[in-house]
């Protein structure tokens, strides 16, 4: 061995050719990599996520190339894509914040600084914890009085409908829980493989998760012309055209809606449920933006408190689990990923499976269920923070509101630019209308056209928006989805930038 090794060495081979073989006699093999794309999980693969996709990625490089000099029109990258709060200019709720730093470093209980209902709060919560810590892993379903406190939250809400803390398991913010529920509902193999009825618009979580898992997605269409709102006959041609290829099982409801921004009436949930029970199918209601509701003549209605109104014949039959997280509303944690899911009339063996699949996990983040319980346990009346935390909490959800309404109706002054009423949520989902040779020109891009669009708006105006696309529309259809929670006087610039950028555009293809 030590021979051919030193024949080699000294040998005229080409230098790659001779470093293989050298390798070869050591006894290191060059089969490849282990994991490449082709042997890696196929259903990864067919994982997209818009709101963090290939814009975003490029708006990162564009700041990079901001900070090292480089000359752009414009001075920042404004990331209207993704709602999340606080890093858009949100200022965070002082009640929340006073007590997770008494919960992250107790010594601060001693100081004077602090309002006595913060320290209770964050006492009680200490309490609970392993060790008086929230470093501490807590149990796989959540700090137990947690648990009570988002329970009593629930029958408060929806005008003293029981709600069990057993049926109710924290989560690393919503998204968690719903993937969560996902993985125990898919099973089956070709035409009995689980189908999952959503909303097209969606968001790209649900369409992410379903790739993932290997399920169908049966794609039911919300109804632009009408404001977005959903329609019985439209779930319906949509379920029946998936039963030929697949076993549908779960309907997913979003609502306030994301990235469509529309709230359902009573009436509409009552249909949808009605619909859930004659076609024997689980029901997801994500509703993590119920207290984002700005238009006139608008209210949330819990999935849950409809479905006990309408009486024993849905509430007792009507299997169902529901979303909340702490990252949207009035609070915009995003960070902490804290939330929770409500389990309603789960098969107890079930149930049983679902305690051990989030066991897995450990447990949600501590921060993130402390951060939870405080939203669900607000300051009250004759508490000494509650003036203060009433103050916040009005003055965001009423500039969310104004925002909501300057964004409708700049767009709709915009010749080729139609935009429903932002009801809800975070969110505007406006229709462009593109020139043909926009199209042509995009299609030689490579590029979807409303992707191209957004990408030249990037490029030249230093806007992050998502392209329709995706988040599924229409065919022939194409639009945006922007949020509306930049501050007021930004968010007029990001406006007029969109609008001065749609012109211009327009007017280069026309």
């Amino acid at each position: 061995m030590l021979l051919l090794y030193c024949m080699l060495t000294k040998s005229k081979l080409p230098t790659k050719e001779k470093h293989l073989m050298i390798k070869a006699v050591n006894g290191v093999s060059h089969r490849g990599k282990v994991l490449t794309l082709d042997s890696m999980n196929p259903n990864v693969k067919r994982v997209e996520y818009a709101v963090r996709g290939p814009i975003v990625q490029r708006a990162v490089q564009i700041e990079k190339e901001l900070k090292e000099g480089v000359k752009k029109p414009f001075t920042e990258v404004i990331k209207a894509n993704i709602g999340d709060a606080h890093a858009m200019g949100q200022k965070p709720i002082t009640f929340l914040r006073q007590v997770l730093a008494l919960c992250s470093y107790p010594e601060l209980l001693e100081d004077n600084m602090f309002p006595e209902d913060a320290k209770k709060r964050a006492r009680r919560i200490l309490e609970s914890c392993g060790g008086h810590s929230i470093g501490a892993y807590s149990a796989s379903q959540g700090i137990e009085c947690i648990r009570q406190d988002v329970a009593r939250y629930i029958e408060r809400r929806d005008g003293g409908i029981p709600s069990s803390p057993d049926n109710i398991y924290l989560s690393t913010g919503a998204s968690d829980a719903i993937v969560t529920m996902l993985k125990l509902l898919v099973c089956g193999e070709g035409r009995s493989r689980t189908g999952v009825m959503i909303s097209i618009p969606q968001y790209p979580l649900y369409s992410a998760a379903l790739a993932d898992l290997g399920a169908v997605q049966i794609s039911y269409y919300l109804d632009e012309d009408k404001c977005w709102s959903l329609d019985v006959a439209e779930l319906r041609r949509a379920l029946n055209a998936a039963r030929q290829h697949c076993n549908p099982r779960v309907l997913c409801i979003i609502n306030p809606g994301n990235p469509t921004g529309q709230v359902q009436s009573r009436q509409c949930i009552e249909d949808v449920i009605r619909f859930a029970k004659e076609e024997h199918l689980f029901l997801m209601a994500d509703e993590v933006y119920q207290d984002n509701v700005y238009a006139e003549g608008c209210k949330f209605h819990s999935f849950k408190k409809v479905l006990f109104e309408m009486g024993p014949e849905y509430s007792s039959t009507v299997e169902m689990a529901s979303f909340h997280s702490t990252s949207k509303c009035y609070m915009g944690e995003c960070g902490f990923r804290g939330g929770y899911m409500e389990v309603i009339n789960m098969d107890p063996e079930v149930k049983a499976q679902l305690t051990k699949l989030v066991s897995v996990r450990l447990c949600p983040p501590v921060p993130g269920q402390a951060l939870l319980d405080l939203v669900v346990n607000p300051p009250q009346p004759d508490e000494p923070s509650y003036t203060t935390f009433m103050k916040e909490r009005t003055a965001v959800l009423a500039a969310l509101a104004e925002k909501a309404r300057l964004t409708e109706e700049t767009f709709n002054t915009v010749p080729g630019i139609t935009c429903n009423p932002v009801q809800g949520a975070m969110y505007t989902f406006p229709r462009i209308t593109l020139p043909q040779k926009a199209i042509d020109k995009a299609k030689e891009e490579g590029q979807v056209p409303d992707m191209y669009y957004c990408m030249r708006l990037l490029e030249e105006e230093g806007i992050c928006l998502v392209p329709g696309s995706g988040f599924g529309q229409r065919e022939g259809t194409f639009h945006f989805r922007m949020t509306i929670l930049p501050p007021t006087e930004k968010l007029k610039v990001v406006l007029q930038k969109i609008r001065e950028f749609h012109l211009r555009f327009t007017q280069e293809f026309s």
